[in-house]
């Protein structure tokens, strides 16, 4: 990481929980949101990432309109689970400022459930803002199965906020597209 480079979590939280984005078509999003909780077409034995950042999701589903993340869930999470996660997470990639060899990392990648991204974070018009590093976590194994059994406390689809979000982009009226986001900040 560069000194002009920033990894930060920024994130809508309080004091329990933390709220994270995924995005997934029907079959799965609308049973979940019904049920408050992940359903049998939620498949725990694949690796599921979760987003912190809004902006984020929206440029990974192409604001709710690529095919199979059409929905846009907002995941309401326990943050001793997150916070269990990111104590239990590897980088994705080899790093060797982080790790000691490459063999090494490959020792911790095998061992862990939860896998650590690093992407620039989006602006209101998807661009990437190469300075700050928005934090994507991959969750396996034991990680996805508390994740969906444990750690959510709700879900809500969020697919219309960010229709109306980009539908304000795409007038140029940023600010009251921002105005929509929710309000995240530093974790």
């Amino acid at each position: 990481m560069t000194q002009s480079e920033t990894r930060q979590i920024r994130a809508a939280y309080c004091a329990e929980t933390i709220t994270v984005y995924q995005a997934y078509g029907p079959q799965i999003a609308l049973p979940a949101v019904a049920a408050g909780r992940f359903t049998a077409a939620f498949k725990r034995d694949r690796m599921t990432w979760i987003k912190p950042s809004f902006l984020w999701m929206m440029y990974r589903s192409g604001w709710a309109t690529k095919e199979g993340q059409e929905h846009v869930l907002a995941v309401e999470m326990r943050r001793d689970g997150f916070e269990w996660a990111l104590a239990r997470a590897c980088l994705s990639h080899y790093d060797h400022g982080v790790h000691g060899s490459r063999a090494e990392w490959q020792r911790q990648l095998r061992a862990s459930p939860v896998r650590v991204q690093w992407d620039p974070e989006r602006d209101l018009h998807l661009r990437p803002m190469p300075q700050r590093r928005s934090l994507q976590l991959g969750l396996s194994g034991v990680a996805v199965r508390r994740y969906a059994d444990e750690w959510i406390v709700g879900l809500t689809d969020v697919t219309g906020l960010a229709h109306r979000a980009h539908g304000l982009v795409r007038a140029g009226d940023l600010d009251a597209a921002r105005a929509l986001l929710p309000a995240e900040r530093e974790y």
